[in-house]
């Protein structure tokens, strides 16, 4: 494995730490959460749709017994964007990235009570440590609990719940021979259709109006570099490195990203207790993926 491709899995990891700037824009100007998910979703078609056209055409052929995998993942995925958003413009940007990145927890959790598989002693000290950090950068042993904001925080928890599932329905319709690219195509032409009745078009018009060119381009980057190429760059690095290594190189990399974003952006300055939890839970959920990875 050479190590320029390292860097795949890490700019992937940084582009979803970017999308809280990306979310706090948009609802700041008046841009509802469904609104938002459409923009998102329609545009990320296009790069997509580039992707698979580059790759292979054949990933476009399904069977339509693939299809309740696809609308799961669907689902899954406006879940996932709804939880997520919220968390961001709720909490501070690496807390509601950390609090995502507990999805390696809840798919060892459901995966005990659906599949009996197996949780190791190891496993359990990392989703404790994990959990344990995020305790720490909510501040709940620092502020008054009133000041907490517990939705931002069920938000937050709810994102991870729902990537979770994501990540199991997704691999079951890997192992039935689909590719991520097909995955992700048939699943937002879906979330597309449904948000379609959903979307407020004035907000979209109104926001264009400030300054079509660079809002526009706004909203490009923002669907390419919070959804699509994120997918898309992790897609790749599993040509040239295990799931493993990735998924580690991914899940340390976005939750420091949004610390970084937040902090030179909006002056989320963490405690010391606070960054103390953010290193802890990363490092537990580094070391449960690599875990993973080997068992």
């Amino acid at each position: 494995m050479k190590k320029t491709y390292l860097i795949l899995p890490i700019l992937a990891g940084i582009m979803f730490g970017s999308s809280g700037i990306f979310v706090r824009t948009l609802t700041q100007n008046g841009i509802d959460q469904t609104t938002l998910l459409f923009l998102r979703f329609s545009i990320a078609i296009i790069p997509i749709l580039t992707a698979i056209l580059l790759t292979d055409k054949k990933l476009f052929k399904i069977d339509l017994s693939d299809l309740p995998l696809f609308l799961i993942c669907a689902v899954c995925i406006i879940g996932l964007n709804l939880c997520y958003n919220e968390s961001m413009t709720s909490v501070s940007l690496s807390l509601a990235a950390v609090l995502l990145s507990l999805a390696p927890i809840y798919v060892l959790i459901i995966a005990y009570f659906l599949f009996n598989e197996k949780i190791t002693s190891k496993k359990l000290i990392c989703m404790a440590l994990a959990i344990f950090g995020c305790i720490l950068m909510t501040r709940v042993l620092e502020t008054d609990l009133s000041n907490i904001p517990l939705f931002g925080i069920l938000s937050g928890i709810g994102a991870g719940l729902f990537w979770a599932v994501y990540l199991m329905a997704s691999k079951k319709s890997i192992e039935k021979g689909n590719h991520t690219y097909t995955i992700l195509f048939y699943s937002i032409i879906f979330i597309t259709i449904a948000l379609i009745p959903l979307t407020d078009f004035s907000q979209i018009s109104d926001f264009v109006s400030i300054n079509p060119i660079l809002i526009i381009l706004f909203l490009i980057m923002h669907s390419t570099f919070s959804f699509a190429l994120p997918y898309i760059l992790s897609t790749l690095s599993l040509n040239y490195m295990d799931s493993g290594v990735s998924s580690i190189l991914l899940s340390g990399s976005e939750p420091l990203a949004a610390l970084i974003f937040g902090l030179v952006i909006y002056a989320e300055i963490p405690t010391t207790l606070m960054f103390c939890g953010f290193v802890l839970s990363i490092i537990a959920m580094m070391a449960l993926s690599r875990k993973e990875s080997i068992d």
